[in-house]
């Protein structure tokens, strides 16, 4: 029996969504004796025709949870893990296409990556390097992330990493801001830079399957173009450093038009050795975790509207 209770009163439904959070998902490909793994942790979230759910419990709208879990499992088996922004348009297409009450689709990614282990020369007593082609050692750098989301009509694919601890040894300063009574730090004209970087872009890519960009090379691409920008920077700020990486992605990659990064500043304070009989050149160090800095920034292509969420933890 459908429940009425609702309507006629000053209480409305908003925005809901459900599905099944953190399936982890690793999909061994083998080829010959040389395996290749894909990593991941997916997260489903589906949206629509859900309004009597919420108001009188009947689940005809309802596709399990359950069942969205084993669809991911599924899918490994049958289109095998290209990419995470591949998995998850397979993913996203299908939920928004095969049930009529599921309007939208977001599908939540993360990749871990792992290389594989270099072993000893042929000639060694134990399984020669020619043999051995399946042992992995986890990557203790980024955490490769993305997110889909389809509506059955528009596509928005954003991707980015998480958790890439980079450091500048020189090259950096810090000096003429603003200063009041409260301000003690010491201007800095060779300085640490270093920060954690969460970032995320926007592709362009609007569902056309002959202009779909290369996944694996984009991210390798970016991250390329990032990386270089922050080394090859002689920074006055981070935000200057955070700008420059930015831009390198927009101006050297056409299938973005947009990067927001939140960089921490990962603050290194020379220790005063003086008390010791010892001069601190710009040698030793004292690296706090808290508090730090936040810098955070959205850089466009010329013409475009930002949609990446301001808060990355929420993407």
């Amino acid at each position: 029996m459908t429940d009425n209770s609702h309507r006629g009163r000053p209480v409305m439904l908003g925005q809901n969504q459900y599905g099944k959070a953190e399936n982890r998902v690793v999909k061994i490909t083998r080829d010959g004796a040389t395996h290749h793994i894909k990593d991941l942790n997916v997260s489903v979230a589906l949206s629509g025709d859900m309004e009597e759910v919420h108001y009188s419990g009947s689940n005809a709208n309802v596709l399990p949870t359950d069942t969205t879990k084993n669809t991911v499992y599924a899918f490994a088996k049958e289109y095998g893990i290209e990419s995470a922004e591949q998995f998850g348009i397979h993913l996203a297409r299908h939920f928004v296409t095969s049930q009529e009450p599921i309007k939208t689709a977001r599908i939540r990614i993360e990749e871990y990556a792992w290389e594989r282990i270099e072993t000893s020369d042929a000639n060694s007593r134990f399984i020669g390097a020619d043999d051995v082609k399946h042992s992995f050692v986890r990557k203790g750098q980024e955490t490769r992330v993305t997110q889909i989301t389809y509506d059955g009509s528009s596509w928005e694919v954003i991707s980015g990493l998480k958790d890439l601890v980079v450091m500048n040894s020189t090259n950096s300063e810090f000096w003429g801001y603003v200063k009041d009574k409260y301000t003690t730090l010491p201007e800095a004209y060779d300085r640490i830079l270093a920060t954690q970087v969460s970032g995320r872009w926007r592709f362009n890519w609007t569902g056309d399957e002959q202009k779909m960009p290369n996944w694996e090379k984009s991210y390798d691409q970016v991250r390329k173009h990032m990386l270089q920008a922050f080394a090859e920077t002689y920074s006055l700020s981070l935000q200057q450093t955070l700008y420059q990486m930015g831009s390198r992605i927009i101006e050297n990659r056409s299938e973005i038009d947009e990067v927001r990064f939140s960089l921490p500043n990962k603050h290194h304070f020379l220790v005063d050795l003086k008390p010791f009989g010892l001069e601190n050149d710009n040698e030793v160090y004292f690296a706090a975790d808290r508090p730090y800095g936040l810098i955070e920034a959205t850089i466009l292509r010329e013409g475009c509207e930002p949609h990446i969420p301001v808060d990355l933890t929420n993407l």
